[in-house]
């Protein structure tokens, strides 16, 4: 009962433990002190426990992230997020040299740790193993591209590894003192390799066949300066065209000399340069310099420079282009593909079969075709 414990309360005696029944003016005169204590609003309740708040702040402890600013000198290896790349390695390799990696070590930068406990740098983590091996070793062999170099270097600034930035500097500075040739002129070694250097190069393609031994008759007395005239113009063209167009050479083919034109991969134009004299006796090869053929055709491949030749227009102007100058030679057209015309390769010969009469001064010459 609630009263009987309020007189209960109110007659015990601090120093004795036993109630007191008999003394029942002190009862009532106790009843009286809480009905006016009540009365007069001061009545005294038990604490009512605080309900907890709807959305209670986490503790920095359980974030997704956290920032520590007291390094990480009391751990002894480290896992370190580099842009998605992972990285496992020790708090000593990362001191070895005054650097960015070090200051987060001991407390000078800021560190930021994900939940699992990884050490997440936002920078690309593709050349961080050249980094950190360089913090193991001392040394690194470094890319051969220049692109991937430059790259190092900026890696190698932004961690402030100064050991790092001097290698790359100086490797720099060795490679663009070191010539080389501005013109690579590629030689055929198979038809296979052909093949596969022609339809995997994005640039026009010409290429020079000579295999001067390739003959069972004899030359005629200006075959070998046109010879040496075609080459010369090929060195010539190599050089003007340079990383515009590829030139290739061929001397293990059939052809004696025979410039062939490629573009996307396949073959646009040829332009042989030998023919078959028929003289009295005996039968001789001429060779030929269509030095103007030659450059038209280089001229015309250029449309097929990166990607330029789709579309009708394009094809329309090479076709425009495929007529032979008088005097110079035949065209022929080969339809090799679907869709006609787009598909043919235009083949230029010079005059093929050459026949003198018997007389022994002011010989006639007499085309064949």
């Amino acid at each position: 009962m609630l009263e009987g414990e309020a007189v209960l309360e109110c007659v015990t005696d601090d120093n004795h433990s036993s109630v007191r029944p008999d003394s029942t003016l002190e009862v009532f005169d106790c009843v009286s002190l809480m009905s006016a204590e009540a009365s007069s609003g001061r009545v005294v309740s038990e604490p009512s426990p605080v309900p907890p708040s709807p959305n209670p702040s986490p503790s920095p402890s359980h974030g997704p992230d956290q920032k520590i600013g007291g390094g990480l000198a009391g751990n002894k290896y480290v896992k370190l997020n580099v842009g998605g790349s992972l990285h496992y390695t020790t708090v000593q390799t990362l001191s070895k040299e005054d650097n960015l990696l070090r200051s987060m070590c001991d407390g000078s930068t800021e560190v930021t740790i994900d939940s699992e406990g990884w050490v997440v740098l936002d920078r690309c983590g593709r050349h961080f193993p050249l980094v950190l091996n360089f913090l193991r070793d001392g040394t690194v062999p470094l890319p051969e591209t220049q692109r991937e170099l430059e790259e190092v270097l900026n890696e190698a600034q932004y961690y402030r590894l100064q050991g790092l930035i001097q290698h790359c500097l100086s490797t720099l500075q060795k490679r663009s003192e070191v010539y080389e040739g501005g013109c690579h002129i590629p030689m055929i070694t198979s038809a296979k390799e052909e093949q596969r250097m022609i339809s995997t190069c994005r640039k026009p393609v010409v290429k020079l066949q000579n295999n001067r031994g390739n003959n069972k008759y004899s030359y005629t007395s200006n075959s070998d300066d046109n010879l040496l005239k075609n080459i010369e113009l090929f060195d010539k063209l190599g050089l003007r065209f340079n990383g515009r167009v590829l030139f290739i050479k061929d001397v293990l083919g059939d052809e004696i000399c025979c410039w062939s034109f490629y573009g996307d991969g396949r073959k646009i134009a040829e332009v042989c340069c030998t023919s078959i004299v028929y003289a009295t006796e005996k039968k001789q090869t001429k060779v030929e310099f269509p030095e103007a053929r030659i450059f038209e055709e280089t001229l015309n491949i250029l449309i097929y420079e990166n990607g330029r030749s789709s579309g009708h227009g394009g094809m329309a102007l090479l076709e425009s282009g495929g007529v032979s100058s008088p005097g110079v030679g035949q065209s022929e057209e080969d339809g090799g593909g679907v869709g006609g015309g787009d598909r043919r390769v235009r083949r230029i010969h010079v005059r093929r079969h050459i026949m003198h009469d018997e007389r022994g001064h002011g010989q006639q010459t007499v085309y064949k075709d």
